[in-house]
């Protein structure tokens, strides 16, 4: 049974939709123990009444909070039982095996590195979200905030962790793995992108394909894409923001008059389907993976079903022993 500590009180629609979230995982999942971290007179009001396995559930005192402005570095420091913070130290005391949050990003980054901590070997812990493309699939990004600044090495591991995430969570076998770059051919892109070629296909392990561009991200040509954090969350949030930007003309158009309405009256149903392929929530969160427990990123406006995938992802990666898999990985490549 994997245990999963869970930030009651981070996001915009805490801590109704995170605690809904949670009571759905356990009903989908036997394997799951919820601890949940919060104000115990607010987890109270959200619990009463709701139907759930109490012997799965536990509530977590943490009278604080840390909120979306906070300074994270002082935050972390200052709020010792935010509950962020108290659900972190639950995997480092060995109580809890995951934790989920919906909170501020760049505390969950500083409680990841310092309360958590970073597996033996492992020198950079990144983020990584799946990325629905479009043949069903997903491209696993990273890092895609956590490391602004990167070395070589550090993206080699990145690859490391990233296939081997794919392969055990989505049960993809041999993953390709690709640099993103501005241009396919060997010799293109800046330093780091040159430097880290060579030794990703030296790196054994792995299925390196070589570089991809931004705009084939999308288009399933990867399963798993490194980059620097940089360059990472540059690309994850124009995906973001250019698929917000069309629903809104696409909304518009639609509405503009009566002919236009009929038409998307009779394409709702099909765009509708089509679309929950493209619904990143069925993922769950992002990982930060190469830490000493698993610790899971969802939306800051995450709603119940994107909070119970996230639990249930926790659960794979835990049944799947992915944290030794990769605490295995890096050490090899080490020698």
């Amino acid at each position: 049974m994997v245990r999963v500590a869970v930030d009651a009180m981070g996001g915009d629609n805490a801590p109704g939709e995170i605690v809904k979230g949670c009571l759905e995982a356990l009903r989908k999942s036997p394997e799951v123990k919820i601890l949940l971290c919060g104000k115990p007179e607010v987890l109270e009001q959200e619990l009463a009444g709701q139907s759930y396995p109490a012997e799965r559930l536990e509530t977590v005192p943490a009278s604080e909070v840390i909120e979306t402005g906070d300074s994270p570095v002082i935050s972390v420091r200052k709020k010792k039982d935010a509950s962020l913070v108290v659900g972190m130290k639950l995997i480092r005391e060995e109580r809890a095996d995951a934790f989920v949050s919906a909170g501020n990003s760049g505390a969950i980054l500083v409680g990841g590195q310092v309360l958590v901590g970073r597996l033996p070997g492992v020198e950079r812990a990144p983020f990584a979200p799946l990325i629905p493309t479009e043949d069903g699939g997903a491209t696993l990004l990273l890092d895609s905030g956590a490391n602004v600044d990167a070395k070589a090495a550090h993206l080699v591991q990145f690859a490391q962790m990233g296939s081997l995430y794919m392969e055990r969570a989505l049960g993809i076998r041999s993953p390709r793995v690709a640099i993103l770059n501005v241009g396919l051919e060997e010799e293109k892109g800046n330093a780091l992108v040159k430097a880290t070629y060579p030794l990703l296909q030296a790196t054994p392990g792995i299925n390196f394909i070589g570089s991809i561009e931004a705009r084939e991200v999308l288009h399933g040509q990867a399963d798993v894409c490194v980059a620097e954090a940089f360059t990472g969350n540059m690309v994850l949030k124009a995906i973001e923001g250019t698929a917000a930007t069309f629903q809104t003309i696409i909304k518009r158009a639609a509405m503009s008059n009566l002919r236009s309405k009929i038409g998307a009256a009779l394409l709702k149903p099909a765009l509708k389907e089509a679309l929950k392929g493209f619904d990143a929530s069925r993922y769950g969160g992002a990982p930060m993976l190469g830490l000493r427990g698993l610790v899971v990123k969802v939306h800051g406006n995450a709603k119940a079903a994107e909070v119970c995938n996230a639990v249930l992802q926790c659960e794979t990666y835990h049944r799947e022993n992915i944290l030794q898999s990769i605490a295995e990985a890096v050490n090899v490549g080490e020698r």
